[in-house]
């Protein structure tokens, strides 16, 4: 089941707010006249009362996940070694500028993501080709190019910034005709308790460094264990259209990007992740990572 918390927390902000608004505004001064004459105690009604308690603290909790900071929690392996399964981070709402909650329309121009920043945004949707035109469809086998995009949270690294010509041949990565350059570091090293870890592990995973513009960080690579699409693709251009950005995982041969579902619209930005705030491995293969926690994401 899909739902959207922010939402809920607008929804919930509405509905105390209103309740509370008009009780006050309509009904507050007569029913506290009535019960003075009857010489009884005043209290408002269990509604009111706790819609005017709730308020402030929804409104808040609304505003500090829409305006500052929200947290998300990693659910995969894609963007391993940089974000390992269970770690929680805390994402940066105003990076990119202020957005309506829940509806998502920019209010405040901020700025823009650059090339490797670590972003979080509503999933667009698969490419999918409807007749003589592309859509964009919850639906990866494109069986049915009509079915709704589930409305969930992802994150990747942006690769390819409007205007850029980006090439992607299994893990080497080419932007504006030049080669971005890696080192390998050793092989990646994990718990082979942890499912996630073991296919790495058994896949030979190497770490290596890689230097994206200003910015150098971590990815896995592990062609013994898939061949991911290339860009370009007869679905994915290597020009980055206007207002659209590619993204990545870290996990390069283990990640479902922009390989295979194009561009992220600009629109579809939540924010820039920036701190693992909290890393749980799972009960009896390492519970609380305290090594990660605190961790600047780069």
């Amino acid at each position: 089941m899909e739902f959207d918390f922010s939402a809920i927390l607008l929804g919930l902000t509405v509905l105390f707010g209103v309740v509370w608004g008009l009780d006050r505004l309509f009904l507050y001064q007569k029913r506290k006249a009535r019960l003075e004459a009857a010489g009884e105690e005043y209290s408002d009604p269990m509604p009111v009362d706790w819609s005017r308690s709730l308020f402030p603290v929804v409104l808040v909790v609304l505003l500090l996940r829409s305006f500052v900071a929200e947290p998300f929690r990693i659910p995969s392996g894609s963007m391993m070694p940089t974000l390992d399964v269970g770690d929680f981070i805390l994402v940066n709402k105003f990076a990119y500028g202020l957005r309506m909650p829940a509806f998502n329309n920019k209010l405040v121009d901020l700025g823009e993501p650059q090339r490797g920043d670590v972003v979080v945004f509503r999933f667009p949707g698969y490419l999918c080709q409807d007749g003589d035109t592309l859509v964009r469809s919850g639906d990866m086998s494109c069986n049915d190019p009509h079915a709704p995009v589930p409305a969930q949270n992802w994150i990747k690294r942006v690769i390819g910034l409007p205007g850029d010509s980006i090439e992607v041949h299994g893990a080497e990565l080419w932007v504006n005709g030049q080669r971005v350059n890696a080192e390998e570091i050793g092989p990646y090293v994990g718990n082979p308790q942890r499912s996630v870890d073991q296919i790495m592990l058994n896949m030979g995973a190497t770490v290596w460094t890689e230097h994206l513009g200003k910015v150098n960080h971590m990815i896995a690579r592990m062609p013994a264990y898939t061949t991911p699409n290339s860009i370009p693709n007869d679905r994915v251009p290597s020009k980055v259209p206007p207002g659209c950005y590619l993204v990545m995982g870290d996990n390069r041969y283990d990640s479902l990007d922009s390989r295979w579902w194009g561009c992220m619209p600009e629109q579809n930005l939540a924010g820039k992740a920036f701190l693992i705030w909290m890393s749980w491995k799972g009960w009896g293969t390492g519970g609380v990572d305290f090594s990660r926690i605190g961790t600047v994401i780069h």
